[in-house]
């Protein structure tokens, strides 16, 4: 083969992990959105000098648009080579991509060749990845046996998934991906949620790498996490498959609860901004009585009350609903939340499978 090759996506993909290194040349913004899973970014022009040289190219030419833009990236791949790859042998097989037209991941590209190194080249760059990963999300799906685990807030769905991915289960912890719990208290105060792009492109490599033969657990999720939608494909299949109902006393549940939400236990303002979105279903003088527990500190016995007066009946309504094989759901009772439970409760699940 010449190199620097030339492929497509499709071409690409079934030895995608034979790549010693995925080079993403764009620029660190474009990076951030979204990009190939386990790429790195060796930018061939920052955010800054993408702007220049398109703001040359329109106010005066492209031809002087071009000289800089030579300029600026040849300057950065020499320093990518240099304090990145200069120790790389000949056998380093690198797949370079940029946005679509080739002409930045290209130059890179070129110089590695010249250098000797077995370069590959993504043929029409992250936007081809991007329809490829549009259209799988649209079929994959469908191919899987979903494994839904239901039960209402604080009953330890997201634990239990976690506990069944350590022994060996196929989990897709949509809550995880999305860097989010899925209520309205469901932000995380240290972590931003991706974008939809990074959201759908990180789903998609989870389930391209899940054995079809065996199970793939995942939660009852709503169509939104946060910000975020869940793929429609995915979610209509996730709504139509078997249950498992997961139930754990409400004591249990408010220790829970305390536990995942501590961050707001040591912040009522933090918390009291939050609980003020729920005002249009339960009115401004019943948000404000839980507002003033908040900040009296009284949060055990308001995350009691929200269970009983908000979440519980959110839930019963919701998982009737829109699942449809709930009424058969196969029960799984916990005693508590210790992790010998959610062990035994994994276990179990897993041997089922």
């Amino acid at each position: 083969m010449k190199y620097p090759a030339l492929l497509s996506f499709e071409e690409v993909f079934p030895q995608i992990r034979q790549f010693d290194t995925i080079i993403d040349a764009r620029t660190p913004a474009e990076f951030a959105e979204d990009r190939i899973p386990g790429a790195i970014n060796c930018p061939v022009l920052s955010d800054a000098e993408r702007v220049q040289v398109g703001t040359l190219y329109k106010q005066v030419s492209a031809f002087e648009a071009k000289k800089l833009g030579a300029v600026l990236v040849a300057r950065n791949i020499a320093q990518h080579i240099e304090t990145q790859f200069i120790g790389k042998p000949r056998e380093w097989t690198p797949l370079i991509y940029c946005w679509r037209g080739g002409n930045r991941s290209g130059a890179m590209a070129h110089i590695m060749a010249r250098i000797g190194w077995p370069v590959v080249q993504l043929d029409g760059g992250y936007k081809e990845f991007r329809r490829y990963v549009i259209g799988s999300l649209a079929q994959l799906p469908q191919q899987f046996a979903f494994k839904v685990i239901c039960g209402p807030t604080g009953s330890g769905k997201s634990r239990l998934l976690q506990v069944l991915e350590q022994q060996g289960a196929q989990v897709l912890d949509l809550e995880r991906i999305a860097a989010h719990r899925g209520s309205v208290l469901g932000n995380l105060p240290q972590e931003a949620q991706p974008s939809q792009k990074a959201f759908e492109s990180r789903i998609w490599d989870k389930l391209q790498y899940f054995d079809l033969r065996y199970p793939v657990f995942v939660e009852s999720e709503s169509k939104k996490i946060g910000n975020l939608r869940v793929p429609e494909a995915l979610m209509e299949q996730i709504r139509k498959s078997a249950c498992i109902a997961l139930t754990l006393p409400r004591t249990e549940r408010v220790r829970l609860l305390m536990d995942d939400y501590a961050h707001f236990v040591a912040d009522p303002a933090l918390l009291n901004t939050q609980l003020a979105c729920l005002s249009y279903q339960h009115g401004r003088e019943k948000v404000g009585e839980w507002q003033q527990m908040a900040t009296a500190g009284q949060v055990e016995p308001l995350v009691d009350e929200l269970l009983l007066k908000h979440y519980d009946p959110a839930y019963a309504q919701s998982i009737k609903r829109n699942f449809g094989q709930f009424s058969t759901a196969q029960i799984l009772d916990l005693a508590d939340i210790s992790p010998e439970a959610f062990l035994q409760a994994a276990r179990q699940l897993h041997q089922d499978k």
